[in-house]
């Protein structure tokens, strides 16, 4: 076999968590490779050209905060800005935007060119090479060999990629791309257990053949809110979105083609996303649903093409057609690609650490799609902290694992690692417990010193992070002590309803009265320095929830305790009396590190955890150890940081 070349740290597939894996891997000094099928994909966005939304908008933050890409190439990208939520609480207030498709692949491809330490090839890995447990290399379809310490496989939907419309089929990755096939058997022989997953895509319409005089105008934040810290001021021109909705005729039409669906003629075997359905899964749920919204979203500025987002469909291509005419202001439509289904093998993501390092296999990361997610955010969040935990392995150094408190990234990997995943995984604000400790406006408070100590933020970008802390503190310290007089004030509370103060209040306690802004405040008493308007949002809402937040702190900190009580790798789960069979065998598949850990395994009862806890003591108490054998990558809530034992 000839061997080309050695490197640090190898990464497979050039997606959106393959590049962020092997941007951070590189930054953080290692020799990188980067391997994809093709060179002009890179950072493709194969369904909607959009990043962030609700949930999704906290990760690209956090991936920001922790010195990732995808917050300052969406920027650079970015054609429609959009803060959504405003009308509910600040903790499910998300961002999200329309991004040019072409303009954010150029971008991201530039920024990967650009890194001394990361080398892009273009080639087709088939098998993963591993010696005595441990990853040594990867092999590519023409028999090459490339040596790496650490592989971080991040592959998308192109393991066995299998395209569906209508009633024909045949091998992608997506439209116009060839699968992988190999690296999927590849993993099999190395003890994997892998399943079936499915997505899909709607058809991209040709603008020029829309009237949208019958759609409904819908225009992004003006000015532009950008996603990253880093970024000033957005540049490109923006461009509105339209909604339109099927009807009764639509769902018609859909109806009576039912049988040439490979959906539910029984060809497609993979699940397919819950929260997101293709069209024909809403008509036949739904059946007393009149209509169902269809968002027409521009694909780039120099581009004629739309993507119809809410009616992802993998019928026959006459059937599409036929369906898409009946739209209000898409009568004359013509389709210039058509929507499609794809089934994709995907590795059960219990047989991970919480480092996204694999259980079996030393050295060996997955992250993305392959394990279960669906969405360019959910898969650059993984890449990220795959990277990061690649190269903190190489140093000898603790991984980062951050806590279901700390971060929306925290969540989506403890839920992956300890409930595991039957169908494409999706971040919803939902899923996190202590949401409001999780706002999108204070992602860099919670992580980006993290992302300053493991070396990928900049000296620049962290002294400004200093700064913008600095200011939040000050100005909180002086709204707690600065007091005005109640003959200024309350002509002001009359005015919004409210009722009067009796004596001077400080400006903290008035801003803590309803329908009293932050802006009234600083009308009443001007702070020293200028305050932006994100900062502005962010000061009032430490303070009118601050009871609230205070109280998800002490909840956080009554359940440390479980989190940081490590389970020993050797510990036999099969000498606890009283454990059920199906607890027990739960345990022993995924061997939790912590017995928070353990507690957030779907069906350990809370007696179980009782019992757990009891026969930890005992064998502490019989001389044993706390501490757990070769339990890198699982530890909890980035104590790692500081170097503490959990």
């Amino acid at each position: 076999m000839y061997k080309e070349a050695e490197y640090d740290i190898v990464v497979i597939g050039g997606g959106h968590a393959g590049c962020e894996a092997a941007l951070a891997s590189a930054r953080m000094g290692f020799e990188t490779c980067l391997f994809t099928m093709n060179l002009d994909t890179i950072a493709q966005m194969s369904c909607n050209p959009a990043i962030g939304g609700l949930a999704k908008g906290h990760l690209v933050r956090e991936i920001d905060a922790l010195g990732g890409e995808m917050a300052r190439v969406t920027d650079r990208a970015g054609i429609q800005f959009k803060v959504l939520n405003r009308s509910k609480g600040p903790a499910v207030w998300s961002l999200r935007a329309q991004a040019d498709r072409l303009l954010y692949r150029l971008a991201m491809k530039e920024v990967l060119e650009s890194e001394t330490r990361l080398t892009i090839r273009q080639a087709s890995v088939e098998d993963i090479i591993v010696e005595a447990g441990e990853v040594r290399g990867v092999v590519t379809s023409l028999g090459v060999c490339y040596g790496a310490r650490a592989v971080v496989v991040t592959t998308g939907t192109f393991l066995k990629g299998l395209i569906h419309i209508g009633l024909d089929s045949f091998p992608a990755g997506r439209a116009g791309e060839f699968p992988s096939s190999g690296l999927s058997d590849s993993l099999r022989r190395l003890g994997f257990k892998l399943g079936r997953l499915k997505t899909g895509t709607p058809p991209r319409i040709d603008s020029r053949s829309i009237d949208l005089s019958r759609t409904t105008e819908q225009r992004g934040d003006d000015p532009p809110p950008p996603f990253s810290y880093s970024t000033e001021v957005i540049t490109n021109p923006q461009l509105p979105c339209y909604i339109t909705y099927t009807d009764e005729r639509t769902h018609r039409v859909i109806l009576d083609n039912l049988d040439r669906s490979p959906l539910y003629s029984g060809r497609i075997k993979g699940v397919g996303p819950r929260y997101c359905p293709s069209i024909e899964d809403k008509v036949v749920r739904f059946p007393d649903r009149p209509r169902h919204q269809v968002f027409l979203e521009p694909e780039g500025l120099q581009t004629k093409e739309y993507y119809a987002n809410g009616i992802s469909t993998s019928l026959p291509y006459d059937v599409q057609v036929k369906l898409v005419r009946t739209i209000p202001g898409l009568e004359d439509a013509e389709i210039m690609r058509p929507g499609y289904a794809i089934e994709y093998d995907f590795v059960y993501p219990t047989q991970l650490r919480h480092s996204l390092e694999t259980k079996l296999v030393s050295g060996l990361f997955l992250a993305g799609q392959i394990n279960g997610t669906s969405g360019y955010e959910e898969a650059a969040s993984q890449g990220l902290m795959a990277g990061i935990n690649a190269a903190l392995k190489l140093r000898g150094s603790p991984p980062l694992v951050l806590g279901r408190h700390e971060a929306y990234i925290g969540v989506l990997i403890d839920d992956l690692v300890t409930k595991g995943t039957t169908e494409p995984y999706r971040m919803f604000t939902s899923r996190a417990e202590y949401r409001l400790l999780l706002r999108h406006d204070n992602a860099d408070l919670r992580l980006r010193e993290k992302g300053f100590r493991v070396g990928l933020v900049t000296e620049e970008d962290y002294e400004a992070f200093l700064d913008r802390k600095k200011t939040l503190e000050s100005e909180l310290r002086r709204l707690a002590v600065t007091r005005v007089g109640a003959s200024e004030v309350n002509p002001l509370l009359e005015a919004l309803n409210t009722s009067p103060v009796a004596e001077s209040p400080s400006l903290e306690q008035l801003l803590k009265r309803p329908g009293v802004t932050y802006r009234l405040v600083r009308a009443l008493a001007p702070p020293p320095s200028k305050v932006d308007g994100e900062m502005e949002k962010l000061i009032e809402t430490e303070i009118k929830y601050r009871g609230y937040i205070t109280r998800q702190m002490e909840t956080v900190e009554r359940l440390k305790r479980l989190e940081e009580r490590s389970i020993p790798g050797d510990f036999r789960f099969d000498q606890i009396s009283g454990l059920s069979r199906e607890v027990l065998g739960k345990l022993q598949e995924i061997r939790p590190a912590t017995v928070g850990e353990a507690s957030r395994i779907p069906g350990v009862t809370p007696a179980a955890v009782a019992l757990i806890m009891i026969a930890l003591e005992k064998g502490k108490r019989k001389g044993g150890s706390d501490t757990g054998k070769d339990r890198s990558g699982s530890r909890g809530h980035g104590l790692q940081m500081q170097g503490r034992p959990e």
